[in-house]
């Protein structure tokens, strides 16, 4: 059981504050309405929204668009429309009538941030009602440390990612109404901090820093987090003069108890991860204690459709740094995954992040799941290379563990390719994959080339000639002998004299398709 306080729509707007979002039209008590999801508006699709969601309405913008998507959103506690918002009589009307509360998102916000924000923020755990604050939250950490600076104040990792944010984020300047919005420090204040050395200092002291900025920036007050001489991040506070000596001392003393709770949440990331890995690693296995897994992960029982995806690991890269990647990547894909289904699940198993998708019946699941692939492949490509295989559909939980074999045949079928950034259906690689597994049972048995074949190879190798390489050509162009002399670099007549002599050699019957298949086989089995 979680025994922490709901999420309700006024928790939001006060921890995010109105610098992002403000109320447009609510009536009575619509902003004390629990929140539990965060969902795109797409008119192309039928709205399946649980209750208790957060529509966010791209794209609609008159008083008319609202009012329909106010009657379409059913049960949602939400729907947040772009500044300036039309608010006219129909809409106050309509949302007394459906009990739907309407946001205003301010312009300078993406649609991306702001959904990421939210989830973020309903998965954190960070509401709590006025006066059952519990002091180990990273979020109310960062408030009682505004309380004490008296100034907006930031609690980031290592690579400048806002873990947690206080209130008044409005009294700072727009860099630091970015980093909010974004949950990163933006590229170019980062740079701007690493090439004056900024983030050098703030990390070889153990004392808060005071950093001045220019361009009409507010100066920063920063101090480094750490356990031992390990950094786990930073405290960043935004001032205009340099802290007193009180003040610094208070700094000082927050980074000690945001290293406790750093180390909390690391220690229990770290437990989660392996639960989760667990579960969904006995949901794929099947068996007896698939449904109970399937049950504590939340994950539909029916039509289910497994991604089996991993990294296009470089040859340089340290193990400490592949596992790192490797967990943000499946991060990644879980909140990708997420967004498309409340109940889809991802966990790392191995060097492979598994992903199993609830999917809708309506005939083409399984292109819908390459469609959902593909797209986190393309959101993710710049930052993660990597391949997915996707298995065919699981009618019941008994048939999962099938349709995670199948994604990872057609996982290594993309690596035996030597690809990366695809991705694979099963049915799609179906003949590679029986391929591979027959040349996994020949080499298994320890079996070599026999018949024409290997007469062939031993020409070659002891005379230096060419037959295989024309035998596979001439195949490969279905017998167009002009087709094949081309694709090899040689004249037709020189071409016709080699096949000849193959045949004489082998004693091949290209006449015989039982034949040409066979050696068809073994090329693609041993090569050569």
């Amino acid at each position: 059981m979680n025994d922490r306080p709901r999420a309700s729509l006024r928790r939001i707007l006060e921890d995010l504050g109105s610098t992002v979002l403000d109320v447009a039209a609510a009536e009575g008590g619509l902003l004390d309405a629990e929140v539990t999801g965060v969902h795109i508006y797409d008119p192309l699709d039928e709205p399946l929204l649980p209750a208790g969601s957060i529509v966010l309405a791209v794209g609609v913008d008159r008083a008319e668009q609202i009012c329909a998507l106010l009657d379409a959103a059913g049960p949602a506690a939400g729907v947040v429309v772009k500044q300036p918002v039309d608010v006219d009589g129909s809409v106050h009307a309509k949302v007394r009538e459906t009990g739907v509360a309407v946001l205003g998102l301010t312009r300078a916000a993406s649609w991306a941030q702001v959904a990421a924000l939210l989830r973020a923020l309903l998965a954190e755990g960070d509401f709590a009602e006025p006066g059952e604050t519990p002091i180990d939250d990273l979020f109310s950490l960062a408030n009682a440390v505004c309380a004490l600076l008296d100034a907006p104040v930031t609690i980031e990792d290592r690579s400048s990612r806002v873990l947690a944010y206080s209130g008044r984020q409005d009294e700072a300047d727009a860099g630091r109404i970015e980093t909010v919005l974004g949950r990163q420090v933006p590229e170019r204040y980062r740079r701007m901090l690493e090439e004056r050395g900024f983030f050098r200092q703030l990390y070889q002291s153990r004392e808060p820093i005071y950093i001045e900025l220019n361009d009409g920036t507010i100066g920063r007050a920063a101090v480094a987090v750490r356990s031992g001489d390990e950094i786990l991040g930073s405290i960043w506070a935004a001032v205009r003069e340099p802290l007193s000596g009180q003040r610094r001392q208070a700094l000082a003393d927050a980074a000690k108890i945001v290293a406790l709770q750093l180390l909390r949440q690391r220690a229990g990331a770290d437990t989660r991860r392996r639960l989760r890995a667990d579960l969904l690693s006995t949901v794929l296995a099947g068996g007896g204690d698939a449904a109970e897994a399937a049950g504590r992960l939340g994950v539909a029982s029916e039509r289910l459709c497994v991604l089996a995806a991993q990294l296009s690991d470089g040859p340089d890269a340290d193990a400490a740094r592949r596992e790192s990647d490797r967990q943000r990547f499946c991060d990644a894909l879980a909140l990708h995954v997420g967004a498309i289904h409340p109940k889809a699940a991802a966990a790392l198993v191995g060097s492979v992040a598994y992903a199993v998708l609830p999917m809708h019946g309506s005939g083409d699941e399984e292109a819908r799941a390459v469609r959902v692939a593909e797209s986190f492949l393309a959101r993710v490509g710049p930052r993660h290379a990597a391949n997915i295989g996707v298995g065919r559909m699981a009618h019941n939980l008994a048939e999962v563990s099938r349709s995670r074999a199948d994604a990872d045949r057609a996982l290594r079928v993309l690596r035996a390719r030597s690809t990366s950034g695809a991705v694979a259906c099963y049915t799609g690689v179906h003949f590679e994959s029986l391929l591979l597994q027959l040349s996994d049972l020949v080499h298994a048995e320890e079996q070599t080339p026999t018949g024409p074949y290997e007469r062939l190879l031993e020409h070659d190798a002891r005379h230096g000639s060419e037959l295989v390489s024309t035998l596979r050509a001439y195949l490969d162009a279905f017998g167009d002998v002009n087709a094949a002399s081309a694709k090899i670099h040689v004249h037709a007549n020189t071409f016709r004299y080699r096949l000849k002599r193959l045949v004489q050699i082998s004693g091949l019957n290209l006449a015989d398709p039982e034949a040409r298949l066979a050696v068809m086989l073994q090329m693609r089995i041993f090569g050569g």
